[in-house]
């Protein structure tokens, strides 16, 4: 295994970043942060309270805050929030800092079965309608706003990505090994040819 410095996963809510991040960090013995939780502990309230006390753009100015400190004090494997690639000084944060950035998606259907079957999502995140109105989604239809949302986002996440895994289908498990399978054999090499290139020496004369 190559010496990493930080594996960032991004993507929305439900497609299984944290438990990924904390297998990961198990299998690579260099633990892992969730920057959702570490903003709760911080702030020393859910992020559902603090969208719903201070509005979404202080939550957001938090959540910047909180990334350029994880990204630049902590090592290992980093979880982000659903939103983070919402603002461009995030992206290219994530971008100079934490690579290599992996997505991990999932259908619009699974998703919202996942954050429905979640108990903690209720009291941590904010409700699924907060955004509905910027979408233009009716109130009510968790679906329709996924969908919209999901949309709205991929651009940024792409922009970011390093990786790009769909977990509609896959075990945490499975994700885990995965990652850490092209962690060892693919990344390397991405690097490498990412190396500004040394010119071919010219005929002597």
């Amino acid at each position: 295994m190559p010496h990493i410095t930080h594996v960032t996963f991004i993507g929305y809510r439900g497609t299984g970043k944290s438990t990924v991040a904390a297998m990961l960090g198990e299998q690579l013995g260099c633990g892992w942060s969730d920057a959702d939780i570490f903003l709760e502990e911080k702030l020393g309230c859910s992020i559902a309270s603090l969208v719903q006390t201070r509005g979404e753009a202080i939550f957001r100015d938090e959540e910047a805050a909180v990334l350029a400190e994880l990204l630049v004090q902590c090592r290992g494997v980093l979880s982000t929030g659903g939103g983070v690639v919402l603002r461009a000084g995030n992206r290219d944060l994530l971008r100079r800092l934490g690579r290599p950035i992996v997505w991990l998606t999932a259908a619009a259907d699974v998703v919202c079965r996942r954050i429905a079957a979640d108990p903690c999502s209720p009291q941590r995140r904010p409700s699924l309608a907060v955004s509905s109105a910027a979408l233009l989604v009716p109130e009510g239809d968790p679906l329709a706003e996924v969908h919209a949302t999901l949309a709205a986002r991929e651009p940024f996440y792409r922009e970011c990505a390093d990786l790009i895994i769909d977990t509609s289908e896959m075990p945490p498990e499975a994700v885990a090994r995965d990652v850490a399978a092209w962690l060892t054999e693919e990344w390397p090499q991405r690097l490498q040819d990412a190396l500004p290139q040394k010119p071919s020496g010219g005929a002597t004369r």
